[in-house]
């Protein structure tokens, strides 16, 4: 089968990359911005009738668009979340052999939903900023499109190669940074929130499984499991080794010792995914002059029936090992 993939270079579409190029019956063709892509094109500013010459080029039976931005200004999120992927739709329409799209969408196009219930696709989005609405609009156009298209509502991302500006990649750089110089405390936003963590490599499988599958419309891809964020915080900690304190905002929490884990399952970097927990400031040179897009969302927890039962598919990796797995790339990064 032959695959464009858009969004190699992002968080997901890494791992996406990995997945795709260990499957011999697939044949993967990498279309983005960086010269390491096999087709240079840019998603953003690039026209649907010149993408079209490319996909009649590669003649590709599925499209699956990692693309996106978590960061930036309003203009930017709508041009890289609703504007690009118009483009997209509108090429596999011209194009002289419509493919197949799998495209990745966000748990954050549902904004708030209530507590304690798992949210299904069947729910009516209520986005709050732009990031969510950015993505809930690229939503319909794929929806709209009439193309063979699934879009797969990624929950709350984590695991190696998260962002040092999401919540858990910040946590992983100041515990480092902690044990460096023998300081007892390190410093982190309010961690008070649920949410459905997911291993990137899981979510990695569920696009995988979704685009030689026929399933259309939305599939959310989650855990199932809603954890707080500070027991998922404990975990890293404890894979670290740091005795010392982390405080939220202006309330410390004694870890690891004094405070019991989780029970619960499987974790948020971004997509691209802005999964941000309220009060989150990206910090360090990566993060500069970026805008963090954090939602005032206390719970976030996904009904994953559908995905079961029409990819399925089933989460693999537990929130320990993908925090451990976090943690131990931090601490080898040179």
């Amino acid at each position: 089968m032959r695959v464009l993939l858009l969004g190699a270079d992002g968080f997901i579409g890494r791992r996406v990359t990995d997945r795709l190029l260990m499957d011999q019956e697939l044949q993967v063709t990498v279309l983005g911005r960086r010269d390491s892509a096999d087709i240079r094109f840019d998603l953003t500013t690039g026209s649907p009738g010149a993408l079209a010459r490319f996909l009649d080029a590669v003649a590709p039976q599925v499209v699956i668009n990692c693309a996106g931005a978590t960061y930036g200004s309003s203009r930017t999120l709508i041009r890289a979340n609703t504007l690009a992927v118009a483009t997209v739709c509108e090429a596999i329409r011209r194009s002289r052999e419509p493919a197949r799209l799998v495209h990745v969408g966000s748990a954050a196009e549902y904004g708030p939903v209530p507590g304690g219930v798992p949210v299904s696709e069947h729910a009516e989005p209520r986005p709050v900023g732009p990031y969510g609405v950015s993505k809930l609009a690229g939503t319909e156009l794929v929806l709209a499109s009439g193309l063979d298209a699934a879009v797969l509502r990624v929950f709350d991302v984590v695991g190696p190669g998260s962002p040092t500006a999401s919540l858990f990649g910040r946590l992983a750089e100041g515990l480092r940074r902690a044990l460096e110089r023998d300081e007892s405390q390190v410093r982190m936003p309010d961690l008070s929130g649920y949410r459905d963590f997911v291993d990137v490599r899981d979510v990695a499988r569920a696009i995988q499984a979704a685009a030689v599958s026929a399933a259309t419309g939305v599939i959310n891809i989650g855990s199932g499991h809603a954890v707080r964020a500070r027991d998922a915080a404990q975990l890293l900690v404890r894979a670290s080794g740091f005795e010392g304190a982390i405080v939220e905002e202006n309330r410390q929490v004694l870890l690891p010792a004094q405070v019991a884990g989780p029970g619960g399952d499987h974790l948020p970097g971004p997509h691209q995914s802005g999964q941000h927990l309220p009060g989150h400031r990206p910090e360090g040179p990566r993060a500069e002059g970026r805008v963090p897009v954090g939602e005032p969302v206390p719970w976030r927890q996904a009904d994953v029936r559908t995905a079961r039962d029409r990819l399925g598919w089933r989460t693999q990796v537990p929130l320990e090992e993908s925090l451990g797995d976090v943690w131990l790339e931090t601490a080898c990064r040179v």
